[in-house]
């Protein structure tokens, strides 16, 4: 079944279950891909749903930081529910230690062996492979201490 098509059927589940959390989640993520296609005038595939997906998860989680400075747990709660809603759409994330398996990988490819300057030359390519299984943030704290 394409996302799409998981994504209503999700939808109509929650609906029926009373799920008030998993039916606005799923509400305002189909909003964000129809917003898109209606924009860019294509429609999408499922690579392109995971990439909205996602953002939609950075968003939410990048929202955390703030809400915990403010004090307001319970939108902590209600978002740290949202990002597990949307996280079961996604790809599994590569574990740290993977994430460092890949960077040695490229590093050695390019023929990088260290240094801060070489910083763009790794995450540019590491960042393509590793596009929609890893969070940016993981990814540049490993690449960090592989060239330090």
């Amino acid at each position: 079944m394409a996302l799409k098509e998981q994504l209503m059927a999700d939808f109509k589940e929650a609906m029926k279950a009373h799920d008030e959390t998993a039916k606005n989640t799923i509400n305002l993520a189909r909003a964000a891909i129809k917003q898109y296609e209606v924009d860019n005038r294509e429609e999408l595939d499922d690579a392109g749903i995971i990439a909205i997906l996602s953002k939609q998860v950075k968003m939410r989680k990048d929202a955390l930081a703030d809400f915990e400075k403010a004090g307001r747990t319970d939108l902590l709660e209600a978002y740290n529910k949202e990002i597990e809603v949307l996280n079961r759409y996604l790809p599994e994330q590569l574990s740290k230690e993977k994430l460092e398996e890949i960077v040695k990988e490229t590093a050695a490819s390019l023929g990088i062996e260290g240094g801060r300057q070489n910083m763009g030359k790794l995450m540019g390519p590491v960042m393509g492979k590793v596009k929609g299984l890893a969070d940016g943030n993981l990814v540049k704290e490993v690449v960090m201490e592989f060239l330090a």
